[in-house]
């Protein structure tokens, strides 16, 4: 166990943690040049596209040290992006020791402080490195300085590294060796494993990613699932290397996964404890608290023979992230289909994009809304995450929304917009401190329901890109909050509901039918379209009819001829306009979003 080290890659977005994770399996002889590709270890199709790491990934190295001793080395890369901290939380409770990467143009950002904070509830070691040193614009020692003002690490340990072209590699393994301690646990006790992650496999079953914290899983040896109480002989053991490769055993200290064939997804939940099937003393180790989803939508398969197979891949995807939560919901609108929860507006994207790629899903997803948290007058207390579930005003005593804490790293420069930006969305502000001459921490309260609709993408877009956003849930806050339903054709279309401040229910309300207009497709009927707050009208448009040329072939000759037609026509649609129904497209559900374009 001396020889084994245990350690994740923290950084934020685009720092280079993948890079870096790419020399160190050249540098330890993992894999060779002709295996090598860039980001190796974002395997998913989705990775490699966007550049993001969006899974946690597993990897073991062995390195022969300058003293010459075999180390064995287990890295878990881990993603970058705010929205998959809760993915960081649970590769680290596998690991002693945490790489902390900054990069050396851009300094220390938001998601820099906010991983460090993770590894430093866990109790790791951190070793501090600054990367992308080849640069021209590099600046490592004051990077390295700034690392030691606004973290606190001395600037004489901070590494410098350059991913892309491995120098310092050499020296960080080194340190890794020295400054990252070793596993604690008795390999002789009774064997006991953390579940850190799954996924399913549809010829080996639920495969479980785990830690070995005490005594030795062996192949042939029976184990239980503490908090299922499932009991499985495995169908193999092994080690990522980083493809999937079977050992005999796994040991105090190790980090493997283990396949157990089962089909039924329930059985292994991440957060588990593996015990051995004979162990009848030994408790479960602390697992993780669940994640708590932010930003909810509506996912509806196209088809509606569509449900099963769309049930059936959340199930599986369920088991490969354990931050998405799902229920069955019905809508008027669209039938049969799930309320999703997500931890964010990127989360929500990559899980519909993965639906549709992964298991080839043809699926319609509504616009997101947050958790509201209503007061009735009877004192009866409602938590709503869909605004169709909201009661109607008259029984309503009070609305509390969601306020989350926001910390914005930016230059100087892009104050004045961001502030603008943050309080058009009534944000609140609460402190600002310059770190140096030229960067600036600015921090606000604002309600979640307003960072949900591209607030993210808006302020990249008024900081050129440099600002950079951290999050987290503050408190539940009263406010003069109302549904604003829409009517298509006199019908109420609750998948297009949206729960808003009073102030700007009008503006949105009258933006959106606007919207709505130029995307329903005309029909050989008018279709009214309106925005209504309970059963007051806010907002009207109609969609004029596509009209048929009766009179065409009518020329000349009596008016009486003609009128008979028109008439005729106009009965016709009269009664198309009874039994017509109209055709909603999915940009239109998705339309409630971009509201707040200008």
């Amino acid at each position: 166990m001396n020889n084994i080290r245990n350690f994740s890659i923290i950084a934020h977005i685009d720092h280079g943690k993948s890079t870096l994770a790419d020399r160190m399996l050249q540098a330890t002889g993992t894999l060779t040049d002709r295996e090598m590709q860039e980001q190796v270890l974002d395997s998913m199709e989705l990775e490699r596209e966007r550049g993001v790491t969006i899974k946690a990934s597993a990897v073991r190295m062995n390195y022969t040290a300058r003293n010459g001793e075999v180390y064995e080395f287990n890295l878990i890369d881990t993603p970058g992006h705010v929205d998959f901290t809760y993915e960081v939380s649970r590769a680290l409770v596998a690991c002693e020791g945490a790489i902390l990467v900054v990069d050396a143009t851009q300094g220390v950002e938001a998601q820099t402080l906010a991983n460090l904070y993770l590894a430093l509830e866990h109790d790791l070691e951190i070793l501090p490195v600054v990367n992308k040193i080849d640069l021209p614009s590099a600046r490592p020692d004051d990077i390295a300085q700034e690392i030691e003002d606004l973290i606190g690490l001395d600037a004489a340990d901070v590494i410098p590294v350059s991913a892309k072209t491995g120098a310092g590699v050499g020296d960080l393994l080194e340190a890794i060796i020295t400054r990252i301690p070793a596993p604690t646990g008795n390999p002789q006790a009774s064997a006991r494993a953390l579940i850190f992650d799954s996924h399913y496999d549809a010829y080996k079953g639920v495969i479980a990613y785990v830690r070995v914290v005490e005594g030795v899983l062996r192949k042939k040896d029976p184990v239980l699932f503490f908090a299922t109480g499932q009991t499985v002989e495995p169908l193999e053991l092994g080690v990522f290397r980083p493809g999937m490769t079977p050992v005999s055993q796994l040991q105090a200290g190790e980090v493997g996964y283990i396949a157990t064939g089962l089909k039924t997804i329930g059985h292994v939940r991440v957060g588990d404890t593996v015990l051995s099937a004979h162990d009848t003393e030994s408790g479960p180790l602390p697992g993780y608290a669940p994640a708590k989803p932010m930003v909810f939508a509506g996912f509806y398969p196209t088809e509606n023979e569509g449900y099963d197979l769309l049930k059936d891949a959340l199930e599986k995807l369920q088991l490969n992230d354990a931050s998405l939560v799902y229920q069955p919901e019905t809508s008027q609108a669209l039938g049969f289909g799930f309320r999703c929860g997500f931890l964010g507006l990127f989360h929500m994207n990559i899980i519909q994009e993965r639906l549709e790629r992964e298991y080839d899903l043809d699926i319609l997803a509504t616009a997101p809304s947050v958790q509201y948290r209503i007061i009735k007058t009877n004192g009866e207390e409602l938590i709503i995450s869909s605004p169709a579930e909201m009661p109607t005003p008259d029984v309503i005593a009070s609305v509390a929304e969601p306020w989350m804490k926001l910390s914005i790293y930016t230059p100087a420069d892009y104050i004045g917009p961001i502030m603008e930006l943050t309080t058009k969305r009534r944000g609140e502000y609460a402190h600002m401190e310059y770190l140096d001459a030229t960067r600036v921490l600015l921090e606000y309260y604002l309600p979640l329901s307003e960072m949900v609709i591209d607030y993210y993408d808006q302020l990249k877009s008024v900081s050129r890109g440099y600002a950079s956003l951290d999050y987290t849930f503050h408190e539940y806050r009263e406010g003069d909050l109302v549904k604003v339903d829409v009517l298509v054709s006199k019908d109420v279309v609750d998948a297009l509901s949206i729960i808003i401040h009073r102030e700007q229910s009008y503006y949105r309300g009258q933006k959106l039918i606007s919207r709505l207009k130029k995307l329903i497709p005309r029909q050989l009927f008018e279709v009214p379209i309106q925005a209504a707050i309970g059963n007051k009208v806010i907002s009207r448009a109609n969609v004029k009819a596509l009209r048929k040329d009766v009179l065409a072939k009518c020329y000349g000759g009596d008016i009486t001829r003609k009128r008979k037609l028109l008439e005729k026509q106009k009965k016709g649609k009269k009664r198309m306009k009874m039994v017509g129904s109209v055709e909603i497209p999915q940009e239109a559900f998705m339309s409630v979003l971009r509201i707040t374009d200008d």
